[in-house]
């Protein structure tokens, strides 16, 4: 797997994932739908996987897949078409099984939280089985926990 590593002792930080939110997005009332936020999240995730140096391809070319087994996403401030987001992400919990990563929907100048998120995922093989990337895919495992201890972001206050 080709997969490029930032040193194990530096502190590196991901630029948070921008989006514009469109029209098709909202609801009746004008504001974007609230399952629009669970696309977006998917789309940050993607983005933050590859800015650290895995490509979600990638993975998917050596049989890895990290399905979300679990999300919670709480509304705080409505997002309105036209409006620009910033999604940052950090890591909270990795396993070697399961990734748990948090999410903070702001406006792109970063003043108002408008959503706080967290997802679960897992990794599988092709068919459907739990892995352990520490034991199955060492290096993968080791680039995850540098993220897990090196990734540094500033996370907005509710």
């Amino acid at each position: 797997m080709s997969l490029s590593q930032p040193s194990e002792t530096s502190l590196f930080s991901v630029p948070p994932y921008v989006r514009q939110a469109q029209y098709h997005e909202t609801d009746q009332m004008g504001v974007i739908h609230h399952a629009n936020y669970l696309k977006w999240l998917e789309e940050a995730r993607i983005d933050f996987l590859t800015q650290c140096g895995m490509s979600y391809r990638a993975m998917e070319a050596e049989g890895i897949v990290s399905p979300i087994v679990e999300v919670n996403c709480r509304y705080r401030q409505p997002v309105r078409f036209g409006d620009s987001v910033r999604i940052t992400l950090w890591v909270k919990q990795y396993t070697g099984v399961k990734l748990t990563l948090g999410y903070a929907v702001t406006r792109e100048d970063g003043t108002v939280l408008c959503a706080e998120a967290e997802t679960v995922s897992c990794f599988m093989n092709r068919d459907s089985r739990l892995i352990s990337l520490k034991k199955e895919y060492p290096a993968l495992h080791a680039l995850f926990e540098n993220i897990s201890q090196n990734h540094q972001t500033d996370v907005p206050e509710a």
